[in-house]
């Protein structure tokens, strides 16, 4: 019989996060039979998850900032590649005023906490965390995206972003450790699971099997992306739990080799050489180029003899994950960059938009459409005038229109329609940080509405499926890329007025009129049947 052992099944090395005093109160000492106590106010809960939460909506880590800067400085960097971080380091800058945040898309509220058997707060302490949450959200000027169900179909925006996601796990000690997450929607929606054999695990195998699913990304999460595999785990939510933590960076201290009693490991080998592969895609950082990816984690599991879960996820360019921790000597938060300034180079001050094509949206659609024409997919382009915004529940209401036989609005004949959800206008703005939402979403509905003369020119983010550059070639429409991530950067320098048009009952997901001046957008899809991504592909 063999000896009992216990293995931690995540045994992470020294945490080397930088961390700021956020207060001395709320913690006091005691000691019970013995030992020391921490005594941590409810109030003190409170604090922490408000300011992480709204630090991590407006802030990036300095290490996130400083690997989208190289981008600059590499040679075999695209050009697209190097416009995309320029614009992202551009954004994070405008973000960083905590005014507008870095993404519209403020996330779920993702909290990770592990709590010392020594610490007592003689509270629930989920309640006083999403209080915190609460606070942020209301307070500050970010957006409601959790939908409350009423019925099996019907929901209603519960106009405070909760609920969140609290996990609080018991370990030994005096500490109460955190991780915080705003995790959007495009990048939580690219969290895939498969239920593989041993097979799998096999040389030769395995990174081909990888491979082939990071391929599947796309470009709808807003790379360049912190890509992250876990390989096993003894259920099919600890592998993709795994993943979720390795993509925030958080088991980046975890050994590098495994052991007779299944710890997890990183296999940095692995790690560099799916790098290279990304590199190799084609996709670049949304338009074609190098940087797919900033990094790759690859963690090992432990797993059952019949099972092999294999799970892959990413963090997207809006790279929102910050650290806490509660000790003796009072509430600390992740240190995370203020001045992301410093990180572009004084020779990229300059407009960068030379060659672009300007075009003028306040012209009939017809002379719009035979102005895009013109030009071939890839192409850079310079919006001005008028768009209509309109996300899932509005195509939703919009196809019931149709079925009604009612026709689509006038509106939405006349003008692109732009995919996407706005936060909360700030005071004394014109705009809410306001970049594009997920295209492939709303895929279904293309030659649906452009049949009744709509959605002629659609812009958003991402790769889209055939069945639309089917639709754009049989009714002469375009699908135009906009660059996921520089939301803030857009509210501030692009639109210049917001006007809600229909559905205020959906919240951010209502149907708008903004008027923009030089909306920059590429052509991903145009009406002969170019689709700049399967070009890419050869899919």
């Amino acid at each position: 019989m063999p000896d009992f052992r216990y293995q931690d099944p995540f045994p992470l090395g020294e945490d080397i996060t930088r961390y700021r005093l956020l207060t001395k109160d709320h913690v006091a000492v005691a000691s019970f039979e013995g030992k020391p106590v921490l005594k941590v106010a409810p109030e003190g809960l409170t604090l922490l998850a408000r300011t992480a939460m709204r630090d991590v909506s407006f802030l990036l880590r300095p290490a996130h900032l400083e690997k989208v800067a190289a981008i600059l400085e590499d040679p075999e960097a695209s050009p697209n590649d190097r416009a995309v971080a320029l614009a992202l380091l551009r954004n994070a800058e405008v973000a960083a005023g905590f005014a507008l945040p870095s993404c519209q898309d403020t996330g779920t509220a993702i909290v990770m906490a592990k709590k010392g058997q020594q610490v007592w707060t003689g509270a629930h302490d989920e309640e006083h965390i999403a209080r915190g949450i609460f606070e942020t959200y209301t307070q500050e000027d970010l957006r409601y995206s959790q939908n409350a169900p009423l019925t099996l179909y019907e929901e209603k925006n519960t106009g405070s972003n909760l609920p969140g996601q609290i996990d609080i796990y018991a370990t030994d000690g005096v500490e109460y450790r955190f991780l915080f997450l705003a995790k959007g929607g495009g990048s939580a929606n690219k969290s895939y699971l498969y239920q593989e054999t041993k097979a799998t695990l096999s040389p030769g195998v395995l990174e081909p099997f990888l491979l082939e699913k990071m391929k599947t990304l796309g470009t709808a999460a807003c790379p360049p992306y912190h890509l992250a595999f876990a390989i096993g785990g003894t259920s099919a939510e600890a592998c993709l739990k795994t993943v979720k933590l390795a993509s925030a960076g958080y088991l980046d201290a975890l050994p590098t080799t495994g052991n007779d009693d299944g710890r997890a490991f990183r296999d940095l080998e692995l790690e560099e050489r799916l790098l290279q592969a990304a590199y190799k895609i084609g996709f670049g950082a949304q338009f074609g180029g190098k940087y797919f990816a900033l990094d790759v984690r690859v963690v090992r599991l432990p797993r059952h003899g019949a099972s092999c879960p294999i799970g892959m996820g990413v963090s997207c360019s809006a790279d929102r994950n910050i650290k806490a921790k509660i000790d003796a000597e009072g509430l600390w938060i992740e240190e995370l960059e203020r001045n992301p300034g410093r990180f572009i180079p004084a020779r990229y001050r300059q407009q960068h938009d030379r060659g672009a094509v300007t075009i003028d949206l306040d012209r009939p659609m017809k002379e719009v459409l035979a102005e895009l024409t013109k030009h071939p997919v890839k192409t850079q382009l310079l919006l001005t005038g008028t768009i209509v915004v309109a996300r899932d529940m509005a195509h939703a209401k919009l196809k019931e229109r149709l079925d009604r036989g009612d026709g689509l609005p006038q509106y939405f004949k006349d003008h692109p329609v732009y995919y996407a959800g706005p936060a909360k206008t700030p005071a004394g703005m014109p705009s809410g940080s306001f970049g594009p939402t997920t295209a492939g979403r709303m895929d279904s509905y293309v030659d649906l509405f452009q049949s009744h003369g709509g959605s002629m020119v659609m812009i958003a983010k991402g790769n889209r499926s055939k069945a639309v550059t089917d639709a754009c070639k049989k009714h002469g429409g375009f699908y135009l890329g906009s660059i996921g991530g520089p939301a803030a950067l857009l509210a501030q320098e692009n639109i210049k007025k917001v006007e809600l048009l229909e559905y205020p009952e959906l919240g951010m997901e209502a149907i708008y009129r903004i008027e923009v001046v030089d909306f920059p957008a590429y052509v991903l899809v145009d009406d002969k049947g170019n689709d700049f991504y399967a070009s890419i592909t050869g899919r």
